[in-house]
């Protein structure tokens, strides 16, 4: 199989979460990588595809709530440095697919599924041909040890329990 390499200028790891039950917090990993092998992105069913996000570098444009979010209340990136994922199977699903894999977050592993847009192919200026992906998938983050939140005196918590993960993705040819 080929590889393919995340155009990281042009891609993105991101999260959403409910905050006090009324908005929504939303950050990014500034660091990650990712590695794609397909002989053809245009059916990504023979796929194998995996990623690290780095927790520390986390960013809620908060820098208190990316400290609280490193210590050992939520990711204790001292001991679990990131959230990794590897695929285990690709179904095509209408013009999408769902990418289903091992997610490990704080040292648990469970199956999440990714639903995956294909956003098509291009050249870019220099002739390389690349690819455009869209994926999310939510998961409970309470499945996956990360339990800390606090109690609202008018009801609810602070915190809500599903997590949205989205990845927009760029890959090109590895050279």
């Amino acid at each position: 199989m080929a590889k393919w390499t995340v155009d990281q200028s042009h891609s993105s790891v991101g999260f959403e979460v409910k905050h006090m039950m009324v908005s929504k917090v939303k950050g990014q990993f500034d660091s990650y990588t990712a590695v794609v092998e397909a002989d053809d992105l245009t059916d990504l069913t023979s796929a194998a595809i995996s990623f690290n996000f780095d927790l520390s570098s986390i960013n809620t444009k908060n820098e208190d709530r990316d400290n609280h979010l490193k210590s050992a209340d939520f990711f204790d990136v001292e001991n679990n440095p990131s959230i990794d994922f590897t695929s285990t199977s690709i179904s095509k699903d209408g013009d999408d697919y769902k990418v289903t894999g091992n997610l490990t977050i704080k040292g648990v592993t469970k199956p999440v599924t990714f639903d995956v847009e294909y956003g098509g192919k291009g050249t870019n200026p220099w002739g390389v041909e690349v690819y455009g992906f869209e994926a999310e998938a939510k998961i409970n983050r309470e499945e996956f040890g990360l339990t800390w939140n606090a109690a609202l005196e008018t009801g609810g918590v602070l915190v809500g329990k599903d997590i949205k993960i989205k990845v927009e993705l760029e890959v090109n040819p590895a050279a």
